[in-house]
């Protein structure tokens, strides 16, 4: 009887040595793939309505496309577009006409929002390539001279300037989006020209007024990437 309960408790204290020098089961760590993902998810392509609607008046003709991608709760933006202007300024007239481009980020504080909803703050950097010219009468004083014309322009105009933005994007329906941008433009600079002063620079506005606001309505159509 003896030999059979040393027996029992011999191998009891085997297989609780052999429990001990088993490792423990790894713990499950949850990776949040989805939140804190810096894997762009997809494209969003818009328009600014407010230039097309501007553009029905003859002194403004333009457009602006633009693009943004999202890395967690940053937005890479670019923007590209036209501008071409007809102003009547005193006896005069003042045209120009170019492209710009602007780029930069945008940081989304509604992070907990499934549909990527956005209130954001922003910095963008633009450049702009140019041309602009303004003609004007001068009457002398004495009616026999008459009236004399005269024109100055600037060709292959360079500008650049910096912008703090903030607004919203929303979904409406699945793929379809609309927001606003303000854009508070500073640090304007133009290059290249000659006795004629740059006055209106393509996607900034007029150059001697710094601070510049600025305000887009935008629609966007967003194009999802494929993931596995």
């Amino acid at each position: 009887m003896c030999r059979y309960l040393f027996s029992i408790l011999a191998i009891c204290w085997v297989l609780q040595v052999q429990a001990q020098e088993e490792p423990p089961p790894p713990k499950k760590v949850r990776i949040d793939t989805v939140h804190k993902s810096y894997v762009p998810t997809g494209l969003r392509i818009g328009t600014d309505v407010l230039a097309l609607i501007r553009s029905k008046d003859n002194s403004f003709k333009g457009w602006e496309i633009n693009f943004d991608t999202d890395l967690h709760r940053y937005f890479v933006s670019v923007d590209y577009g036209y501008w071409a202007t007809n102003q009547l300024l005193g006896n005069g007239r003042y045209t120009n006409s170019g492209h710009y481009l602007r780029f930069g980020a945008d940081v989304n504080f509604l992070l907990k929002d499934p549909e990527k909803n956005m209130f954001f703050l922003g910095m963008r950097y633009g450049i702009s390539s140019f041309n602009e010219s303004v003609q004007y009468s001068n009457t002398a004083m004495y009616s026999g001279f008459g009236t004399n014309s005269y024109s100055r322009s600037n060709g292959n105009l360079s500008g650049h300037w910096i912008e703090i933005t903030t607004g919203l994007r929303v979904k409406i329906v699945s793929g379809f989006w609309m927001g606003c941008t303000a854009r508070l433009k500073f640090a304007p600079a133009v290059s290249g020209f000659g006795q004629l002063l740059p006055y209106d620079m393509p996607g900034y506005g007029i150059v001697e007024e710094a601070p510049y606001w600025g305000f887009n309505y935008q629609l966007f159509w967003r194009l999802p990437f494929k993931t596995k």
